[in-house]
């Protein structure tokens, strides 16, 4: 494939123009959006005039354009799985936003017809690239906070909401809008390829759809840190983004700032379990004291939104890939496992198990 990847985009809502169209419109020495599609006429006007491109009213009139190497499946979250299938078997490779599909047999059908045509599917899971949680990862990675024991993620707020990500039917909800990236983020961090345990709770709390706008999901195996997410938009006062608990320190981090705190076993007082009791100089009865000595760093991001960085370093991981055959980051097993884990969530949630706003 040319240097120059050719991009057509299904859907023109906020993330197709908004993230997808905004970001190929400043690469063009990588890439050239030369079409897009959209059944409403002020969306394909709009896109005429800020991007230069083609506008299609529908979908299968992009997919039977022959000039392009990469299709953007950003329709509304129902139509993914069609889109992305019919864009695979009309010849083109396919990037496809979140959720990917509501079901891990629904993923199933898109590798097998990626397979078949001899193209590239990749799901956009360009949170991976936010540069804070890069550095998370960094900070696991050196082992300086020892064995990590629990990672606990909150996403929350106090919100109402009343448009079509709110339905059931439209493939909406909390979990699926916006806890994809989350789950996709903390299995990096369980770091097994083995399905998890999953305990799962949601409700309705301010919500005007049918859908989920309240999520707890636990998730377990034995030898990797326990998960623990939460997503609500009943939370009037927020905490601390991530919180990551290591038998040699600790992390938390959020938007704008990431810390860590670890002792170093060898600078520390040698200590042996003993049965006998514990008491201070005076010889008076004392608790377990530790005299730790903390080291602290933190990190704090450069200058520019998280949001365009992540995007920028996605999109410049799937040139590689359609361009010099390098493989994908995001590979499809790590996709059907997140999949696979909002599916056996919303099954122990049916509609009837949550309550009314």
């Amino acid at each position: 494939m040319a240097r120059r990847v050719r991009v057509g985009i299904i859907g023109l809502g906020r993330s197709g123009r908004d993230i997808h169209g905004r970001h190929l419109v400043t690469v063009p020495g990588k890439y050239d959006l030369v079409a897009v599609a959209d059944r409403l006429a002020p969306r394909r006007d709009r896109a005429a005039r800020e991007f230069g491109c083609r506008t299609y009213a529908r979908p299968d009139s992009l997919l039977a354009q022959d000039d392009l190497d990469l299709v953007v499946v950003a329709s509304p979250s129902r139509q993914h799985v069609s889109h992305a299938i019919r864009a695979l078997r009309s010849g083109h490779n396919v990037l496809c936003e979140k959720p990917v599909a509501r079901k891990l047999s629904e993923v199933e059908e898109i590798e097998r017809t990626a397979r078949r045509a001899g193209r590239t599917f990749a799901a956009f899971h360009q949170q991976r690239y936010n540069p804070a949680f890069v550095q998370v990862r960094k900070v696991i990675r050196s082992g300086v906070l020892g064995r990590i024991v629990m990672i606990r993620l909150s996403a929350n707020s106090f919100s109402r909401r009343w448009d079509w990500q709110t339905l059931r039917r439209e493939y909406g909800g909390t979990l699926l809008n916006t806890g994809s990236h989350y789950v996709d983020q903390l299995l990096r961090l369980l770091d097994s390829d083995r399905m998890p345990d999953i305990t799962c709770s949601m409700d309705r709390a301010n919500t005007l759809g049918d859908a989920e706008d309240h999520v707890k999901v636990m998730m377990r195996r034995r030898g990797h840190p326990t998960i623990d997410l939460e997503i609500s938009g009943c939370c009037a006062f927020p905490g601390q983004h991530l919180n990551i608990h290591g038998t040699r320190g600790g992390l938390v981090a959020d938007a704008g700032e990431v810390r860590w705190r670890y002792f170093r076993s060898r600078e520390q007082t040698r200590r042996i379990l003993t049965t006998e009791p514990i008491a201070d100089a005076a010889g008076l009865p004392q608790y377990c004291r530790d005299d730790l000595k903390w080291h602290e760093d933190s990190w704090t991001p450069s200058d520019g939104s998280a949001m365009a960085q992540a995007v920028s370093q996605y999109y410049d991981m799937l040139h590689r890939t359609l361009t010099r055959g390098r493989k994908l980051e995001v590979t499809m097993a790590e996709v059907k496992q997140q999949v696979a884990v909002m599916e056996e969530c919303h099954r122990q949630c049916p509609p009837a198990s949550m309550g009314t706003p």
